[in-house]
Parts: structure tokens; C-alpha cells; sequence
């Protein structure tokens, strides 16, 4: 039995590192270095392509490959142990549709962006960007339900609520505009941090009043 808390204790030791490794990369590209492409010389630009943004996405797709697959195994511990609520299955949802836009959406376009690969590279960083912000949309929400399953006031509620329901409806929709939608509010720094609490807000008022 230690073994096996041991082993659940490294796991979540890991899931913690390596999604701070994948959220601040999230934070730094969508804050930082969008800004800085923007205003740089031609020179430090090519050069910020060439060198440091992949170099970067390279930690950024690692970092939310190990930080979901730790996070499944959380997901399976927990399961097993009939501890699963309502909020563990929307943030692990969320975390996963993240997880999925990074490898499926970001990395792909990213490099067509950076002219790593052959492509329309206006096209391919406008898709790139649009999950990005998607994804930074979803961290504040995926990290507040994730904290609440074991530790909210709410801890021990059953699964497949209608509330539950209703904010994975709202998550589905959101995904879709990142797929084939615009920025809209999130067009903007100020506008994606914004629209992220907002969304945690709004979620979180589902399952507590609903």
C-alpha cells in the first residue's frame, strides 16, 4: 500500500512540473512573444522563428504530452478509488481537449508558420493562434475544477449532473469556434485573461447553483 501512494504521489509530484512547464509556455507565447513578433526588427524576428520559437514549442508540446499522461493515470487512481465528481470530469475534459489542440492544431500550423514545413504560413499561424488563445481561454477553468474535485466545498458530488452537462455543452461550443471560429474577445492579452475568468466564473455557477 505506501508503494502504491508513492507511486501516486510521484505521479501527481510530475503532473504538477510538467504542467507547469505547459502552462507557462501557454502564458509566455500568448503574453509575450506574440507582442514581441510583432515589434521586432526583421532580423530578431527571423531569428526568434528560426531559433527560440522552436525551441520553445518543442518544451510547450512535451511539457502537455507528460502533463496528460499523468494526468490520465490521476484520472484511472481516482476512478478506481469512486472518488469521481463533477468537477474532476470537466476540468480533466477541458485539460484533455488542451492536450489535443496542442498536438493536433498548434504544433502542426506552428510549423508551417515558421516555415519549418511547406504551407500558406498566414493561414496556418491564424489557426495556430486561434487555439492558442482557445487554450488559454480553457487554463483558468481547467485549473480551478481540477483544484476542486479533492478540494472544493463541493467535493463528493455524484457524476452526470445536469449542470455538468450544460458546461460541457458550453466547452463543446467553444472548441468548435476554435476549430472553424474567430478570436473575438480574445483577440486581445487583456481580452483572453478576461474572457478565461469570466468563463471559470460562469462554469463554476452552473454547478454550484444548478
Amino acid at each position: 500500500m505506501e508503494f502504491i501512494d508513492m507511486v501516486n504521489m510521484l505521479t501527481r509530484w510530475g503532473h504538477l512540473l510538467f504542467g507547469m512547464t505547459w502552462i507557462g509556455l501557454l502564458y509566455y507565447f500568448n503574453f509575450i512573444q506574440g507582442d514581441y513578433f510583432k515589434s521586432a526588427t526583421p532580423e530578431g524576428l527571423a531569428d526568434g522563428k528560426a531559433k527560440l520559437a522552436p525551441a520553445a514549442l518543442w518544451w510547450f508540446r512535451w511539457g502537455a504530452m507528460f502533463t496528460f499522461l499523468t494526468g490520465l493515470v490521476l484520472l484511472v487512481s481516482v476512478h478506481h478509488m469512486k472518488v469521481m465528481n463533477d468537477y474532476i470530469i470537466v476540468g480533466a475534459t477541458l485539460g484533455t481537449l488542451m492536450f489535443l489542440n496542442v498536438w493536433l492544431i498548434i504544433w502542426p500550423n506552428q510549423k508551417i508558420a515558421l516555415g519549418m514545413v511547406e504551407g500558406d504560413g498566414a493561414a496556418a499561424g491564424a489557426k495556430a493562434l486561434l487555439a492558442s488563445r482557445t487554450n488559454t481561454l480553457f487554463s483558468a477553468p481547467m485549473a480551478f475544477f481540477m483544484l476542486a474535485g479533492p478540494h472544493y466545498a463541493g467535493y463528493g458530488m455524484g457524476t452526470g449532473s445536469t449542470a455538468m452537462w450544460a458546461a460541457l455543452a458550453i466547452v463543446a461550443v467553444l472548441e468548435t469556434n476554435a476549430l472553424i471560429g474567430k478570436q473575438g474577445p480574445m483577440t486581445t492579452v487583456r481580452g483572453v485573461i478576461i474572457s478565461s475568468l469570466v468563463l471559470t466564473a460562469i462554469i463554476v455557477g452552473m454547478l454550484v447553483l444548478m
